[in-house]
């Protein structure tokens, strides 16, 4: 195994080990806080997460992108970044200190100025925090962000539930997403052996905004879209709707993150020291793309197939309004695959003038959709995503291919096959579900064991090739380890 790859599939190893851990506590913490507080504190602290994710787009995104790219970044490249983040993070948090009152106006919701004010203190914390992620995804040492995710999440959770429980209501929520941000940016802190110097280059900063602008806007778009649909929930219904819409996001986009996020940290700096390869790269595109929706599709159908008892078990009766949003959203993250995979190819090779160009068009249908579809309810924004995805799912195909060469056959059956094996196993398990008369506990984990052997018997019959790389790559890591 030559070095590039045993880097790539070390890095998948920490970052899923990362991502997982993580979200198993965070799923823990969150399924407590969801018991014990109500769906309308649930709904303010998202509308507020709203704006903090849109202001954070401009201090984590495209610059540290930039200095992983960048093929010969050095500590001046990192600290004249670094410095820059904190002048225009605190910049940015002075914005939305004054712009609290409006907001708050605006939704008829006197506590989101003090909630806003308070949780916003993350935007600074983030500034430093996102170019020591650029430094362990540029070098590769994965295993620094298990430790700082894994302190961060843990910490951040005993303090959200203990405030929970003592009644302190939506301020639990404030403090957990903000401990958690400042405990990961002091454990890497403590981790890693960066440190900023004492230089600042207007040269390097203008070299690295270059290539990082565009992404920044790509990425910009891409959050204040998905921001859009929260805000314009909540404006036009309620903040109980736009709980519901949120605790149906959560779950699908766990299973998505979890190995989305693990693919893309690993990925994208290795295609970057591919770059000069098109094929090489293409050819990393493409191994993403099976392995990423092997993993994610059956996980994603089996969600829905047992999406009742799931949220019922959970997080009580009280939350089954969430079930069609779930539903809906498992189906529009299925095509993230191919997307993604697409897109940290295009991103390696330079082209982020294409990313943009490819974004913006997108996003204009995608706000038509939007405005058209809130006018018959919140279920209807939700299936407007699905649309959306479809578009964008193409435009995708037609970019990569005319940059990598990643043709929309290949596409299609790289991501397809999977999706059809997938979906033969949700439909027995969602039958399953339908005849078999227990209780919710019992039903979900005759389901799971069901979905999962059935999932497996499928891909030995089908031979499928995600299936043998994986176990051909264990059988190598288990002679390693005995060597050694």
């Amino acid at each position: 195994m030559n070095n590039g790859k045993k880097e790539v599939l070390s890095g998948l190893f920490w970052k899923f080990s990362e991502r997982m851990l993580a979200q198993i506590v965070s799923a823990v913490v969150a399924v407590v806080l969801a018991r014990i507080l109500s769906p309308s504190e649930y709904g303010t602290i998202s509308l507020v997460t709203v704006f903090i994710t849109i202001a954070n787009v401009f201090v984590t995104s495209g610059f540290g992108t930039a200095l992983i790219q960048k093929k010969e970044a050095d500590n001046v490249d990192f600290s004249t970044i670094f410095y820059f983040n904190i002048i225009f993070s605190l910049f940015i948090y002075f914005v939305l200190f004054i712009g609290a009152g409006f907001i708050a106006a605006f939704y008829k919701m006197p506590i989101l100025v003090s909630v806003l004010r308070v949780l916003a203190l993350s935007i600074p914390i983030m500034g430093i925090n996102s170019v020591q992620q650029a430094y362990v995804s540029r070098e590769m040492i994965f295993k620094k962000f298990f430790y700082s995710t894994l302190g961060g999440t843990l910490f951040s959770g005993v303090v959200g539930i203990a405030m929970a429980y003592m009644g302190f209501g939506v301020w639990a929520l404030v403090a957990q997403s903000l401990t958690n941000t400042l405990i990961d940016t002091i454990v890497l802190h403590l981790t890693i052996s960066w440190r900023p110097i004492k230089a600042f280059s207007f040269d390097r900063l203008r070299s690295l905004f270059d290539y990082g602008w565009k992404l920044l806007i790509q990425s910009l778009i891409l959050n204040i879209y998905a921001s859009l649909r929260s805000l314009v929930i909540g404006k036009v219904y309620t903040t109980a709707d736009l709980a519901y819409y949120t605790k149906g996001c959560q779950y699908p986009q766990l299973i998505c993150t979890n190995i989305d996020t693990a693919m893309n940290s690993a990925l994208f700096p290795a295609m970057s020291k591919e770059q000069s390869s098109i094929e090489r790269v293409k050819s990393m595109a493409r191994r993403t793309t099976k392995l990423s929706s092997y993993i994610m599709s059956p996980l994603l159908i089996g969600l829905m197939a047992v999406a009742e008892p799931f949220i019922s078990i959970l997080l009580t009766d009280k939350w089954l309004p969430a079930v069609p949003f779930l539903r809906i959203i498992c189906i529009v993250l299925l095509l993230r695959a191919p997307q993604t995979a697409i897109l940290q190819a295009i991103k390696a090779v330079g082209r982020s003038d294409a990313v943009l160009k490819m974004d913006i068009p997108i996003r204009l249908f995608a706000l038509i959709i939007l405005f058209v579809s809130v006018k018959y309810g919140v279920i209807y924004v939700a299936v407007s995503e699905i649309i959306t995805t479809l578009a964008a799912t193409v435009l995708y195909i037609i970019v990569g291919q005319r940059i990598i060469g990643y043709k929309a056959g290949e596409v299609c059956l790289d991501f397809g096959i999977n999706i059809i094996l997938s979906a033969v196993m949700g439909i027995g398990v969602w039958l399953l579900g339908k005849v078999l008369v227990s209780s919710n506990i019992i039903l979900i984990l005759v389901q799971i064991i069901v979905g999962f052997i059935c999932y497996i018997f499928l891909s030995i019959v089908t031979r499928n090739e995600n299936m043998l790389y994986i176990l051909q790559e264990i059988r190598q890591l288990i002679r390693r380890r005995k060597k050694n």
